[in-house]
Protein backbone atom coordinates (compact mmCIF):
# COMPACT_ATOMS: atom_id res chain seq x y z
CA UNK A 1 0.00 0.00 0.00
CA UNK A 2 1.57 3.46 -0.82
CA UNK A 3 2.35 6.13 1.85
CA UNK A 4 -0.18 8.33 -0.45
CA UNK A 5 -2.90 5.81 0.40
CA UNK A 6 -2.57 5.02 3.65
CA UNK A 7 -2.71 8.67 4.75
CA UNK A 8 -5.68 9.68 2.68
CA UNK A 9 -7.90 6.86 4.88
CA UNK A 10 -7.10 8.77 8.18
CA UNK A 11 -7.93 12.66 7.29
CA UNK A 12 -9.84 12.72 10.53
CA UNK A 13 -6.55 11.60 12.50
CA UNK A 14 -3.95 14.42 10.32
CA UNK A 15 -6.90 16.58 11.03
CA UNK A 16 -6.61 16.50 14.75
CA UNK A 17 -3.39 15.84 15.14
CA UNK A 18 -2.75 19.65 13.13
CA UNK A 19 -5.62 21.03 15.20
CA UNK A 20 -4.04 20.04 18.66
CA UNK A 21 -0.80 21.63 17.71
CA UNK A 22 -2.28 24.48 16.51
CA UNK A 23 -3.98 24.69 19.94
CA UNK A 24 -1.50 24.86 22.05
CA UNK A 25 0.91 27.14 19.15
CA UNK A 26 -1.47 29.94 19.51
CA UNK A 27 -2.22 29.78 23.21
CA UNK A 28 1.39 30.18 23.61
CA UNK A 29 1.34 33.05 21.34
CA UNK A 30 -1.78 34.50 22.22
CA UNK A 31 -1.35 34.51 26.68
CA UNK A 32 0.84 37.37 25.91
CA UNK A 33 -2.22 39.38 24.64
CA UNK A 34 -3.35 39.35 28.21
CA UNK A 35 -0.11 39.35 30.06
CA UNK A 36 1.08 42.83 28.40
CA UNK A 37 -0.93 44.93 30.43
CA UNK A 38 0.44 43.09 33.69
CA UNK A 39 3.67 43.38 32.16
CA UNK A 40 3.58 47.14 31.46
CA UNK A 41 2.60 47.37 35.18
CA UNK A 42 5.53 45.71 36.45
CA UNK A 43 7.85 48.37 37.91
CA UNK A 44 10.37 46.13 37.10
CA UNK A 45 9.91 46.84 33.09
CA UNK A 46 8.08 50.04 33.47
CA UNK A 47 7.03 49.31 29.66
CA UNK A 48 6.55 52.20 27.01
CA UNK A 49 3.57 51.46 24.30
CA UNK A 50 6.29 51.46 22.14
CA UNK A 51 8.02 48.87 24.50
CA UNK A 52 5.19 46.57 24.66
CA UNK A 53 4.79 46.85 20.47
CA UNK A 54 7.92 45.28 20.35
CA UNK A 55 7.56 42.34 22.56
CA UNK A 56 4.56 41.44 20.44
CA UNK A 57 6.09 42.35 17.03
CA UNK A 58 9.31 40.25 17.98
CA UNK A 59 7.37 37.32 19.91
CA UNK A 60 5.45 37.27 16.14
CA UNK A 61 8.12 38.02 13.35
CA UNK A 62 10.64 35.81 15.05
CA UNK A 63 8.20 33.01 14.59
CA UNK A 64 7.83 34.17 10.79
CA UNK A 65 11.74 33.90 10.29
CA UNK A 66 12.15 29.86 9.65
CA UNK A 67 8.73 29.26 7.90
CA UNK A 68 10.31 28.35 4.64
CA UNK A 69 13.35 26.27 5.77
CA UNK A 70 10.79 24.23 8.05
CA UNK A 71 8.33 23.78 5.07
CA UNK A 72 11.32 22.38 2.89
CA UNK A 73 12.51 20.33 5.57
CA UNK A 74 9.11 19.18 5.79
CA UNK A 75 8.62 18.13 2.35
CA UNK A 76 11.82 15.46 2.98
CA UNK A 77 10.89 14.11 5.98
CA UNK A 78 7.40 15.14 6.92
CA UNK A 79 5.85 17.43 9.35
CA UNK A 80 4.89 15.51 12.50
CA UNK A 81 8.43 15.83 14.20
CA UNK A 82 8.55 19.61 13.13
CA UNK A 83 5.68 20.08 14.74
CA UNK A 84 6.09 18.70 18.20
CA UNK A 85 9.83 20.45 18.20
CA UNK A 86 8.33 23.57 17.24
CA UNK A 87 6.15 23.70 20.45
CA UNK A 88 8.53 22.36 22.69
CA UNK A 89 10.89 25.30 21.38
CA UNK A 90 8.50 27.83 21.74
CA UNK A 91 7.28 26.54 25.55
CA UNK A 92 10.91 26.85 26.45
CA UNK A 93 10.97 30.36 25.16
CA UNK A 94 8.08 30.76 27.65
CA UNK A 95 10.06 29.67 30.67
CA UNK A 96 13.25 31.93 29.57
CA UNK A 97 10.53 34.97 29.13
CA UNK A 98 9.84 34.61 32.60
CA UNK A 99 12.95 34.29 34.16
CA UNK A 100 14.09 38.17 32.17
CA UNK A 101 14.18 40.80 34.62
CA UNK A 102 14.58 44.08 32.32
CA UNK A 103 13.29 44.67 28.89
CA UNK A 104 16.75 43.82 27.23
CA UNK A 105 16.98 40.35 27.88
CA UNK A 106 12.94 39.78 27.84
CA UNK A 107 12.80 41.16 24.64
CA UNK A 108 15.93 38.43 23.21
CA UNK A 109 14.17 35.77 25.01
CA UNK A 110 10.84 36.24 23.13
CA UNK A 111 12.67 36.29 20.02
CA UNK A 112 14.14 33.23 20.08
CA UNK A 113 11.15 31.88 21.75
CA UNK A 114 9.20 32.80 18.89
CA UNK A 115 11.73 31.17 16.53
CA UNK A 116 10.06 28.00 17.34
CA UNK A 117 6.61 28.80 15.82
CA UNK A 118 8.05 28.94 12.69
CA UNK A 119 6.83 25.28 11.81
CA UNK A 120 3.03 25.03 12.99
CA UNK A 121 0.89 27.17 10.47
CA UNK A 122 2.58 26.24 7.05
CA UNK A 123 3.07 22.92 8.12
CA UNK A 124 -0.49 21.99 9.61
CA UNK A 125 -2.21 23.74 6.91
CA UNK A 126 -0.22 21.74 4.35
CA UNK A 127 -0.61 18.73 5.87
CA UNK A 128 -4.57 19.01 6.36
CA UNK A 129 -5.31 20.50 2.98
CA UNK A 130 -3.81 17.50 1.30
CA UNK A 131 -5.27 14.77 3.67
CA UNK A 132 -8.75 16.66 2.33
CA UNK A 133 -8.13 17.60 -1.32
CA UNK A 134 -10.43 15.77 -3.26
CA UNK A 135 -13.22 17.00 -0.89
CA UNK A 136 -14.24 19.35 1.82
CA UNK A 137 -10.38 21.44 1.68
CA UNK A 138 -11.52 24.83 2.61
CA UNK A 139 -13.73 23.26 5.53
CA UNK A 140 -10.92 21.06 6.70
CA UNK A 141 -8.61 24.06 6.44
CA UNK A 142 -10.86 26.38 8.66
CA UNK A 143 -11.23 24.17 10.84
CA UNK A 144 -7.38 23.41 11.73
CA UNK A 145 -7.92 27.25 11.76
CA UNK A 146 -10.50 27.70 13.92
CA UNK A 147 -8.39 25.43 16.35
CA UNK A 148 -6.48 27.59 16.47
CA UNK A 149 -8.65 30.52 18.11
CA UNK A 150 -9.39 27.74 20.56
CA UNK A 151 -6.13 28.39 22.07
CA UNK A 152 -6.23 32.35 21.55
CA UNK A 153 -9.57 31.68 23.51
CA UNK A 154 -8.22 29.84 26.71
CA UNK A 155 -5.41 32.70 27.07
CA UNK A 156 -7.66 35.61 28.72
CA UNK A 157 -9.61 32.66 30.24
CA UNK A 158 -6.19 31.24 31.47
CA UNK A 159 -5.10 34.76 32.56
CA UNK A 160 -8.94 35.92 33.80
CA UNK A 161 -8.29 32.76 36.16
CA UNK A 162 -4.29 32.71 37.55
CA UNK A 163 -2.59 35.47 36.04
CA UNK A 164 -4.38 38.49 38.00
CA UNK A 165 -3.12 36.60 41.14
CA UNK A 166 -0.08 34.64 40.10
CA UNK A 167 1.45 37.59 38.18
CA UNK A 168 2.50 36.91 34.70
CA UNK A 169 5.87 35.44 34.85
CA UNK A 170 4.59 32.20 37.05
CA UNK A 171 2.07 31.88 34.19
CA UNK A 172 4.44 31.40 31.87
CA UNK A 173 6.12 29.22 33.62
CA UNK A 174 2.84 26.89 34.10
CA UNK A 175 1.92 27.15 30.33
CA UNK A 176 5.61 26.71 29.31
CA UNK A 177 5.74 23.38 31.08
CA UNK A 178 2.83 21.92 30.73
CA UNK A 179 3.29 22.53 26.83
CA UNK A 180 6.69 20.73 26.94
CA UNK A 181 4.94 17.84 28.76
CA UNK A 182 2.19 17.45 26.30
CA UNK A 183 4.18 17.66 23.39
CA UNK A 184 6.47 14.67 25.03
CA UNK A 185 3.25 12.76 25.69
CA UNK A 186 2.43 13.79 21.67
CA UNK A 187 5.41 12.57 20.15
CA UNK A 188 5.31 9.19 22.23
CA UNK A 189 1.76 8.52 20.69
CA UNK A 190 3.50 8.98 17.13
CA UNK A 191 1.92 5.59 15.88
CA UNK A 192 -1.27 6.80 16.30
CA UNK A 193 -1.45 9.66 13.86
CA UNK A 194 -1.39 9.31 9.80
CA UNK A 195 0.04 12.85 9.35
CA UNK A 196 4.05 11.90 8.72
CA UNK A 197 4.37 12.01 5.28
CA UNK A 198 7.16 13.29 3.13
CA UNK A 199 5.59 15.40 0.14
CA UNK A 200 8.57 15.64 -2.06
CA UNK A 201 7.85 11.96 -2.93
CA UNK A 202 4.98 13.42 -4.49
CA UNK A 203 6.00 16.39 -6.25
CA UNK A 204 5.47 14.62 -9.81
CA UNK A 205 2.47 13.44 -9.63
CA UNK A 206 0.27 16.58 -9.03
CA UNK A 207 1.46 19.12 -10.85
CA UNK A 208 -1.08 19.17 -13.18
CA UNK A 209 -3.58 20.15 -10.65
CA UNK A 210 -3.33 23.71 -10.59
CA UNK A 211 -2.74 26.21 -12.95
CA UNK A 212 0.56 27.04 -14.95
CA UNK A 213 3.10 28.53 -13.13
CA UNK A 214 2.94 32.22 -14.33
CA UNK A 215 -0.88 32.45 -12.97
CA UNK A 216 0.13 30.71 -9.63
CA UNK A 217 2.92 33.20 -9.10
CA UNK A 218 0.48 35.73 -9.71
CA UNK A 219 -1.92 34.67 -7.11
CA UNK A 220 0.54 33.89 -4.68
CA UNK A 221 1.89 38.13 -4.91
CA UNK A 222 -1.43 39.20 -4.33
CA UNK A 223 -2.37 37.18 -1.74
CA UNK A 224 0.23 37.54 0.20
CA UNK A 225 0.07 41.63 0.07
CA UNK A 226 -3.33 40.95 1.07
CA UNK A 227 -2.77 38.33 3.70
CA UNK A 228 -0.10 41.24 4.82
CA UNK A 229 -3.05 43.83 5.15
CA UNK A 230 -5.08 41.55 6.98
CA UNK A 231 -2.40 40.14 9.83
CA UNK A 232 -1.34 43.35 10.65
CA UNK A 233 -4.71 44.72 11.55
CA UNK A 234 -4.86 41.44 13.46
CA UNK A 235 -1.78 41.69 15.70
CA UNK A 236 -1.85 45.58 15.88
CA UNK A 237 -5.83 45.48 16.94
CA UNK A 238 -5.45 42.44 19.47
CA UNK A 239 -2.36 43.99 21.47
CA UNK A 240 -4.69 48.10 21.56
CA UNK A 241 -8.18 47.08 22.29
CA UNK A 242 -7.33 46.04 25.75
CA UNK A 243 -5.56 48.93 26.36
CA UNK A 244 -8.45 51.02 24.71
CA UNK A 245 -10.96 48.99 27.02
CA UNK A 246 -8.70 49.70 29.98
CA UNK A 247 -8.47 53.57 29.04
CA UNK A 248 -12.45 53.12 29.11
CA UNK A 249 -12.91 51.98 32.56
CA UNK A 250 -12.62 48.86 32.27
CA UNK A 251 -11.01 47.06 34.98
CA UNK A 252 -7.98 44.27 34.94
CA UNK A 253 -10.89 41.23 35.00
CA UNK A 254 -13.36 43.22 33.09
CA UNK A 255 -10.78 43.63 30.06
CA UNK A 256 -9.95 39.76 30.57
CA UNK A 257 -13.51 39.19 30.05
CA UNK A 258 -13.81 40.82 27.40
CA UNK A 259 -11.02 39.69 25.11
CA UNK A 260 -12.49 36.33 25.62
CA UNK A 261 -15.23 37.44 23.92
CA UNK A 262 -12.84 38.92 21.54
CA UNK A 263 -11.29 36.07 20.58
CA UNK A 264 -14.61 33.70 20.68
CA UNK A 265 -15.64 35.68 17.76
CA UNK A 266 -12.65 35.58 16.31
CA UNK A 267 -12.73 31.36 16.41
CA UNK A 268 -16.30 31.78 15.30
CA UNK A 269 -15.33 33.93 12.48
CA UNK A 270 -12.59 31.49 11.53
CA UNK A 271 -14.48 28.13 11.20
CA UNK A 272 -17.81 30.21 9.87
CA UNK A 273 -15.59 31.65 7.20
CA UNK A 274 -13.88 28.46 6.02
CA UNK A 275 -17.20 26.66 5.72
CA UNK A 276 -18.88 29.63 4.13
CA UNK A 277 -15.81 29.76 1.73
CA UNK A 278 -16.90 26.12 -0.05
CA UNK A 279 -20.21 27.59 -0.85
CA UNK A 280 -19.94 31.32 -1.69
CA UNK A 281 -17.20 33.45 -3.00
CA UNK A 282 -14.23 34.80 -1.36
CA UNK A 283 -14.27 38.12 -2.45
CA UNK A 284 -17.92 38.44 -1.20
CA UNK A 285 -16.45 37.08 2.30
CA UNK A 286 -13.49 39.54 2.57
CA UNK A 287 -15.29 42.62 2.01
CA UNK A 288 -18.38 41.80 4.47
CA UNK A 289 -15.71 40.75 7.49
CA UNK A 290 -13.03 43.64 7.01
CA UNK A 291 -15.32 46.44 5.89
CA UNK A 292 -17.43 45.30 9.60
CA UNK A 293 -13.61 45.07 11.24
CA UNK A 294 -12.76 48.97 10.20
CA UNK A 295 -16.08 50.17 11.38
CA UNK A 296 -16.14 48.23 14.50
CA UNK A 297 -12.75 49.46 15.32
CA UNK A 298 -13.84 52.80 15.28
CA UNK A 299 -16.79 51.96 17.85
CA UNK A 300 -14.60 50.56 20.07
CA UNK A 301 -13.82 54.51 20.49
CA UNK A 302 -17.54 55.82 21.31
CA UNK A 303 -19.38 52.67 21.92
CA UNK A 304 -21.43 52.71 25.44
CA UNK A 305 -19.95 50.63 27.89
CA UNK A 306 -23.58 48.08 27.98
CA UNK A 307 -22.22 47.45 24.06
CA UNK A 308 -19.10 46.22 24.89
CA UNK A 309 -19.95 42.57 24.83
CA UNK A 310 -21.81 42.46 22.19
CA UNK A 311 -19.22 44.57 19.93
CA UNK A 312 -16.38 42.39 21.23
CA UNK A 313 -17.97 39.01 19.38
CA UNK A 314 -18.83 40.79 16.66
CA UNK A 315 -15.11 42.46 16.13
CA UNK A 316 -13.46 39.48 16.48
CA UNK A 317 -15.66 37.57 13.85
CA UNK A 318 -15.11 40.13 11.50
CA UNK A 319 -10.93 40.87 13.04
CA UNK A 320 -10.13 36.84 12.60
CA UNK A 321 -12.76 35.14 9.65
CA UNK A 322 -11.07 36.72 6.42
CA UNK A 323 -7.83 34.53 7.44
CA UNK A 324 -9.71 31.68 6.61
CA UNK A 325 -11.06 32.49 3.31
CA UNK A 326 -7.19 33.74 2.68
CA UNK A 327 -5.71 30.46 4.15
CA UNK A 328 -7.65 27.85 1.16
CA UNK A 329 -6.82 30.08 -1.33
CA UNK A 330 -3.25 29.46 -0.94
CA UNK A 331 -3.67 25.69 -1.91
CA UNK A 332 -5.21 26.67 -5.08
CA UNK A 333 -1.78 28.25 -6.31
CA UNK A 334 0.23 25.44 -5.31
CA UNK A 335 0.64 21.74 -6.27
CA UNK A 336 0.04 19.08 -3.50
CA UNK A 337 3.91 18.06 -3.28
CA UNK A 338 4.87 21.60 -3.12
CA UNK A 339 2.41 23.21 -0.80
CA UNK A 340 4.20 23.06 2.32
CA UNK A 341 6.50 25.61 0.98
CA UNK A 342 3.92 27.50 -0.61
CA UNK A 343 2.39 27.73 2.84
CA UNK A 344 5.39 28.76 4.33
CA UNK A 345 5.88 31.67 1.87
CA UNK A 346 2.41 32.70 2.57
CA UNK A 347 2.96 32.59 6.01
CA UNK A 348 6.51 34.10 6.25
CA UNK A 349 4.48 36.80 4.69
CA UNK A 350 1.78 37.51 7.08
CA UNK A 351 3.46 36.83 9.66
CA UNK A 352 5.86 39.88 9.18
CA UNK A 353 3.25 41.97 9.71
CA UNK A 354 3.73 41.17 13.27
CA UNK A 355 5.80 44.81 12.66
CA UNK A 356 2.68 46.61 13.06
CA UNK A 357 1.75 46.32 17.22
CA UNK A 358 5.58 47.97 17.09
CA UNK A 359 4.51 50.56 14.43
CA UNK A 360 0.98 51.71 15.98
CA UNK A 361 2.64 51.09 19.44
CA UNK A 362 4.89 54.39 18.32
CA UNK A 363 2.53 55.98 16.83
CA UNK A 364 0.40 55.83 20.00
CA UNK A 365 3.50 56.92 22.13
CA UNK A 366 3.66 59.63 19.24
CA UNK A 367 0.07 61.13 18.62
CA UNK A 368 -2.55 59.03 20.98
CA UNK A 369 -4.27 55.97 21.13
CA UNK A 370 -7.24 57.29 19.76
CA UNK A 371 -5.50 58.29 16.83
CA UNK A 372 -3.78 55.03 15.96
CA UNK A 373 -7.60 53.69 16.46
CA UNK A 374 -8.59 55.74 13.43
CA UNK A 375 -5.73 54.89 11.51
CA UNK A 376 -5.46 51.17 12.04
CA UNK A 377 -9.37 51.39 11.11
CA UNK A 378 -8.41 53.23 7.81
CA UNK A 379 -5.51 50.74 6.93
CA UNK A 380 -8.09 48.44 7.16
CA UNK A 381 -10.43 49.48 5.39
CA UNK A 382 -7.94 49.48 2.32
CA UNK A 383 -8.31 45.68 1.98
CA UNK A 384 -11.35 45.93 0.27
CA UNK A 385 -9.51 47.62 -2.97
CA UNK A 386 -6.54 45.51 -3.25
CA UNK A 387 -8.51 42.49 -2.52
CA UNK A 388 -9.95 43.14 -6.10
CA UNK A 389 -6.21 42.21 -7.05
CA UNK A 390 -7.23 38.15 -6.63
CA UNK A 391 -10.67 38.00 -8.36
CA UNK A 392 -9.19 37.13 -11.80
CA UNK A 393 -7.12 34.73 -10.52
CA UNK A 394 -9.99 32.75 -8.28
CA UNK A 395 -11.86 33.00 -11.40
CA UNK A 396 -9.35 31.72 -13.43
CA UNK A 397 -8.29 28.61 -10.93
CA UNK A 398 -10.63 25.68 -10.57
CA UNK A 399 -11.43 25.02 -6.85
CA UNK A 400 -9.62 21.62 -4.59
CA UNK A 401 -12.34 19.86 -5.40
CA UNK A 402 -12.55 19.57 -9.11
CA UNK A 403 -8.73 20.15 -9.98
CA UNK A 404 -7.48 16.77 -11.45
CA UNK A 405 -5.21 14.49 -9.18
Amino acid sequence: MSDQSRVDRRPGRTLLFGSVTHVWNDLFFALMIPLLPLMRDDPELGLSYTEVGLLRTGFGTASAVLQIPAAFLAERWGEFWLLIGGNIWVAMGFLAMAAMATFGPLFAATILGGLGGAAQHPLATSMVSRAYDDSGHSTAVGTVNFAGDVGKLLAPLLALAMAVDLGWRAMMRLVGAAGIAFMVLSGLMHGSFGSERPARARADSHVDSVPEAGLRTGGMMSLGAIGFMDAATRTAALTFVPFVLADRGAGTREVFALLTLLLAGGAAGKYACGWLADRYGSISLIWWTKGATALLLLATLAAPKLAAAPLMLVLGFGLNGTSSVLYAAVASFAPKGRRARTYGYYYTVTESASIAPFVYGRLADITSLRATMGVMAFATALILPASLLIRRHLAADTTPESSGN
